[in-house]
């Protein structure tokens, strides 16, 4: 029988927390180093290896991999036998864990969790709640796995009652076009087939705990068919040619990972869950004798790489630029920005929308200004900000136009693709769409040396900022004709993998 004491559940949850906002799981660091050997597109080798690079310093520096530090999932697994020492429920423990992670003065991490969620949407400070599932398991042992789950990955979840005659790879190669981008490839899909609606998305999930293996399935063979799946999706999903940051390449998916239960006659459960480029998952088991203890991995693990920019790039001082500078940008191009950039989210725009509407004053001039889509993690010591990585720009669709045509805005920063809302907005006006590299906040920050908040302070880590930068390196993604390189990258090369395919047959 082991006792299972409160602090020590608290103390490894706090932990485990801390731990994978800067340690990538290894087999992920391996995958994507592979995949950046063998990728033949530039643009998406060029993001992969700011990705790697990223990994890397946030290793050495013990700070976040991405601004978005996740929404904590957990899965315990409770041994008959386990007995519990404290005054606290185990929703308690767990969620008191949480909140020490996130607000450990050492690696502050971001809350993003709104209580309130379709009315005031108030952030709770602290990032709690955890979601939290429970099992009852044989034995007297206490299992957690934790991740912390981004929110741009998150929101690209798929879910559908097939017809039991519907193929899955037929679905599932429907559905990741539509995801678009802004799940950050690559990385991996989750996969939960049969059960009910909830049971084949939990299953998903929980399947983005296994280790990235698909490359040993690939030497073996597959044994079921629940293997032959996962390389039936592998090849699929990898043939569109979405590519890293969907930018055009060979490697959209590192690994697909699939879970099944058994379901009724007349049902086909199906969800897909993408995890991102900042992958962050752990498991640990408690019996009783001491918390979890975490060894950090080898610096050996991480590929001995440099991200750097080609000669091929365009540097810009955004202090002396106009609405003429920019129409000679290409798509695809690769942009080093400094000078002074605006910063603004979701609610940021709401709140501008609204002054616009009862003709008010806005805080902020935007004329031939850029805004970066992004939600800084705090800073710590001598930062200026913490980790700033771009948030996904398809959220802020709906504001383009507004914002073009009556704040004076010339140019937007953000991850992924654009819609044919904003598509259309940005060539009307005859403005541009920079994209930087979701998974490389850290990276991005560095090129941050100043960072004030000059609007709407309320909003915490979406108040409008005003940074400093120096050679922030973006990538055109929408030209002021409107040419978007998310369509024509993928377009590209999913001709050059077809050709190849029927060149082998």
């Amino acid at each position: 029988m082991a006792v299972i004491h409160q602090e020590d559940l608290i103390q490894s949850v706090a932990d485990a927390l801390q731990y994978i906002s800067y340690y990538h799981p290894v087999d992920f660091i391996q995958a994507v180093y592979s995949a950046y050997l063998k990728e033949e597109s530039e643009a998406a080798r060029d993001a992969m290896a700011q990705i790697l690079v990223n990994s890397r310093m946030c290793a050495l520096g013990h700070r976040p991999i991405c601004q978005d530090t996740g929404i904590v999932t957990v899965l315990v697994k409770v041994g008959m036998a386990v007995q519990w020492q404290g005054g606290m429920d185990v929703a308690e423990m767990i969620n008191e864990g949480v909140r020490r992670a996130y607000l450990m003065p050492e690696n502050i991490l971001r809350a993003s969790i709104l209580e309130d969620p379709d009315g005031a949407r108030k952030n709770t400070g602290d990032n709690t709640p955890a979601v939290i599932h429970y099992e009852i398991v044989s034995g007297d042992k206490l299992e957690i796995y934790i991740a912390a789950k981004g929110g741009g990955s998150e929101a690209k979840a798929r879910f559908a009652m097939l017809n039991p005659s519907d193929s899955v790879v037929d679905w599932i190669v429907e559905q990741v076009p539509k995801m678009g981008a802004g799940w950050c490839p690559p990385g991996m899909l989750g996969v939960g087939i049969g059960g009910t609606a909830e049971k084949a998305m939990l299953m998903a999930k929980e399947s983005l705990f296994d280790p990235i293996n698909i490359q040993e399935l690939i030497a073996k063979g597959p044994d079921n068919r629940g293997e032959e799946l996962r390389l039936e999706l592998m090849t699929a999903v990898n043939n569109l040619g979405i590519g890293a940051q969907g930018l055009g390449g060979l490697t959209t998916v590192l690994d697909v990972k699939l879970k099944e239960y058994p379901t009724h006659a007349a049902n086909k459960a199906v969800a897909v869950i993408p995890n991102c480029a900042a992958t962050r998952h752990i498991h640990f088991t408690l019996d009783g004798t001491a918390p979890a203890t975490f060894e950090p991995p080898s610096l050996d693990d991480w590929p001995d790489i440099v991200w750097e920019v080609g000669e091929q790039v365009r540097r810009i001082n955004l202090d002396d630029i106009n609405a003429d500078a920019i129409l000679d940008w290409l798509p695809g191009e690769t942009v080093l920005l400094s000078g002074k950039l605006l910063t603004g989210r979701d609610a940021a725009h709401k709140k501008i929308a609204e002054m616009l509407d009862k003709n008010e004053a806005l805080p902020v001039d935007f004329t031939n200004r850029f805004i970066y889509y992004v939600g800084p993690v705090d800073p710590v010591d001598d930062e200026v900000v913490g980790p700033a990585g771009p948030t996904t720009a398809t959220r802020m669709d709906k504001f383009t136009r507004m914002m073009l045509e009556q704040t004076g805005l010339i140019g937007m920063v953000g991850k992924a693709e654009r819609g044919p809302v904003a598509i259309e907005a940005i060539r009307d006006n005859k403005a541009v769409y920079l994209m930087a590299v979701g998974g490389a906040a850290y990276l991005v920050s560095k090129a941050i040396t100043g960072a004030e908040v000059v609007a709407f302070p309320e909003l915490g880590m979406e108040a409008i900022y005003e940074f400093e930068v120096n050679d922030m390196p973006v990538t055109v993604a929408v030209d002021s004709k409107g040419n978007s390189v998310h369509q024509t990258g993928p377009k590209k090369w999913q001709a050059i993998i077809e050709h190849r395919m029927l060149r082998l047959e």
